[in-house]
């Protein structure tokens, strides 16, 4: 019996001691992890942890698929031949790259009109954002005398 009453005892004591908040322990105080400071000089090298941009936005190269993705002004004319009594053109693109064009082939902002022997006409329908013009317009690329 001597030890119910000791837990009955130890119990009690228990009880009063949680309602008074006195069993409850301090709240301890978070330590911040703190590391060694570092500092970086460069000795005259570009220092890796500075924007190469400079906040400025990289320009996405637009990618041709086909001549439905040029547009007129950036074709280059390079030669017109004859071919199964046709004329066809020579055009080179903004990196260099030749193709081929016939007459009613369609572009990004309009369509080739006529091809003839030193000359090849666009017809412009849209801008540069893809709006269509109220009036078109056409664009004339010569051949000079040194490229014939």
């Amino acid at each position: 019996m001597k030890f119910g009453k000791t837990i009955v005892r130890f119990a009690a004591v228990l009880a009063l001691a949680l309602s008074l908040g006195l069993a409850q322990t301090p709240p301890q105080e978070e330590k911040k992890a703190t590391g060694p400071s570092f500092s970086y000089n460069p000795g005259g090298r570009r220092d890796p942890f500075k924007d190469l941009l400079g906040g400025r936005d990289v320009k996405e190269k637009k990618t041709i698929s086909g001549l439905s993705d040029l547009s007129i002004d950036d074709i280059t004319l390079k030669g017109i031949v004859k071919a199964r009594g046709k004329l066809e053109a020579f055009i080179s693109l903004t990196e260099g790259f030749p193709l081929t064009i016939h007459e009613g082939d369609k572009l990004a902002d309009g369509f080739v009109l006529l091809i003839e022997e030193t000359q090849v006409v666009f017809r412009k329908t849209r801008d540069s954002k893809g709006i269509p013009l109220t009036k078109p317009r056409d664009v004339i690329k010569e051949i000079t005398s040194e490229e014939r």
